[in-house]
């Protein structure tokens, strides 16, 4: 158990070493310094540009007249259209069993 303990510390190290590396900090890597913000000098942030003005609203057009409701009115249904749908129903279910 031990063991694991020190190989997970090691394995540690050395995938921060790694990882400094990549990212270019090679002096912290090397000689073991640590880059404070007095020291970089020429490499200060830049100020934050302003932000973009927020956009106005559109403007509405004139309202329109509501289009007119379909009709909800049920028109009656006569009987033979009835047996027709009937008829073409039970031939479906005949030739599906």
């Amino acid at each position: 158990m031990l063991e694991i303990g020190i190989f997970s510390v090691i394995l540690l190290a050395v995938g921060y070493w790694a990882t400094m590396f990549i990212m270019g900090r090679r002096d912290d890597v090397i000689h073991g310094k640590f880059v404070h913000a007095e020291d970089e000098g020429e490499f200060a942030p830049a100020a934050m540009p302003a932000p973009p003005p927020f956009p106005k609203r559109p403007v509405k057009a004139a309202q329109r007249p509501a289009a007119q409701p379909a009709s909800t009115e049920a028109k009656p249904v006569n009987s033979a259209a009835l047996q027709s749908l009937l008829a073409a129903i039970q031939q479906d279910l005949k030739s599906v069993a």
